[in-house]
């Protein structure tokens, strides 16, 4: 990241977001709006006299819920560009008038509390949707505390308690009372594999991050003892296996099939119930810590944006390819390309593959003389159009626009966006529209040429 900011072909818009896509493939306008920052950029140097001297404390989205940040403050230590964004819904300046300490202090003077709201819009060729991915809220499992138990983390709270620089310094400590914690107790497909109460799909990564996890609490805290309910283990990439494997064996990690049905909250610990489907019998585990593989959804505005590129989405909002094993970066619109979790839930190296290959596919259209399309495209007769427009309003595509021919209002297909699904040939009332090869006169020759054999054949055995 910090080096595609350096670079002098790539602009890094931070604090920023797309609301309105117009065009097609070559010619797209994108309108961008970006939210001010409240610092100069130009002159901040990202020495942090500000952050420490910050008297205002809001909740920390980085750290999960498991810690605070100041007011001002940089979302992450390695944030790209290396400069704070004032929180204006948590700085007592923007709520009272009052404080204006870290423009006290700054040595450079780059505090601009007077910065507004941005709107611009840029022409671009083509664009690559890499939205990612939200993780399942388990607030309809109720038993297992619903979000209320402090000591019932998710895997992602628990990687942020392991970093260095996260609320916890890097220890293993219990959220309710900052106690050590020993005995781990992590649960599979929250969320996941559950029809009832959350998604039908699995989520792909839980059971290789949790046994990752597993390692590291072993590694680092070595008196710690891990247990892991679940399913079925599905580590399908390569040496995924043998990496489950090395957890149950060399670091002792204690696997037991079978589901999770409730968890107590005892106040100095907690106490899982489940079974042991191997077994057959019931089973339950002392925990000072449960962590719950949480299931990767869809971000809740990606419906949204998929509209408005016109990008087709399935269920559970996620977005659909072209084809998913010959076109698994490309989208219904041309030149419009789709990389990462954003299409379903992904692990690493295939989201990489993925933007690897968007951006080939992104090359590959710039390089070319001319764009190759396919044959079954929309077409106006201009002649008989009336400009009622009902092709406009049918199509879901956006590509057909209003246009004039010798005087008169009629509509005009834009090639590189009609997909040729035919919808404004049913909605044209003169009959002015038709899908190239699959006119009426097409239609017509192509069944009088299959009554014609018919016909050959009988005659052929009536003369014989």
């Amino acid at each position: 990241m910090t080096e595609s900011s350096h670079h002098e072909k790539i602009e890094l818009l931070t604090l920023s977001e797309v609301t309105n896509v117009k065009g097609f493939v070559g010619n797209f306008d994108v309108t961008i709006k970006s939210r001010p920052r409240s610092v100069d950029r130009a002159k901040c140097t990202g020495c942090g006299e500000c952050l420490a001297k910050c008297p205002s404390k809001a909740p920390s989205e980085t750290a999960m819920g498991l810690g605070q940040r100041r007011a001002i403050y940089k979302p992450f230590s390695q944030a790209v560009p290396n400069v704070p964004v004032i929180d204006r819904e948590h700085c007592t300046y923007f709520l009272k008038g009052k404080c204006r300490v870290c423009e006290k202090i700054c040595p450079a003077g780059a505090i601009d509390y007077g910065q507004e709201e941005t709107t611009r819009t840029e022409k671009f060729g083509a664009i690559v949707v890499a939205t990612g991915f939200s993780l399942f809220d388990i607030t309809p499992y109720g038993e297992y505390g619903a979000g209320a138990y402090k000591d019932v983390i998710t895997g992602l709270q628990l990687e942020r308690m392991l970093d260095p620089n996260g609320p916890t310094g890097g220890h293993l400590v219990r959220p309710s009372d900052g106690k050590d914690a020993k005995n781990i107790v992590f649960v599979q497909c929250v969320g996941s594999r559950d029809e009832t109460k959350g998604m039908a799909y699995c989520s792909k990564v839980c059971c290789m991050y949790t046994a990752k996890q597993a390692i590291l609490l072993k590694d680092h805290f070595p008196e710690t003892r891990s247990t892991v309910f679940y399913i079925d283990i599905r580590a399908t990439g390569k040496n995924y296996e043998e990496f489950i494997r090395r957890a149950q064996r060399e670091y002792g990690v204690s696997y037991i099939r079978g589901r999770v049905s409730r968890i107590d909250d005892l106040g100095d610990k907690l106490l899982v119930y489940g079974a042991d489907t191997l077994l057959g019998e019931p089973v339950r585990v002392e925990a000072d810590l449960v962590v719950l593989a949480t299931a990767m959804v869809a971000n809740p505005d990606a419906k949204e944006l998929g509209r408005m590129l016109n990008i087709p989405y399935d269920g559970y909002g996620f977005y659909t390819e072209v084809h998913p094993k010959l076109q698994p970066v490309e989208s219904l619109t041309k030149g419009i390309f789709i990389a990462g979790a954003c299409t379903f839930p992904k692990d690493i190296p295939d989201s990489v593959m993925m933007a690897s290959a968007a951006a080939a596919k992104t090359c590959s259209l710039f390089s070319a003389d001319e764009l190759t399309l396919e044959p079954k495209l929309a077409e106006v007769n201009a002649d008989t159009c009336t400009g009622c427009f009902n092709c406009v309003a049918v199509c879901p595509f956006d590509a057909i626009q209003k246009d004039t021919h010798e005087g008169k209002a009629v509509a005009r297909v834009i090639q590189t966006l009609c997909q040729g699904c035919g919808n404004c040939v049913s909605a044209c009332r003169p009959g002015a529209v038709d899908v190239k090869g699959f006119t009426d006169e097409s239609l017509y020759a192509q069944i009088t040429a299959a009554l014609a054999g018919d016909e050959e054949e009988e005659d052929k055995y009536a003369a014989g």
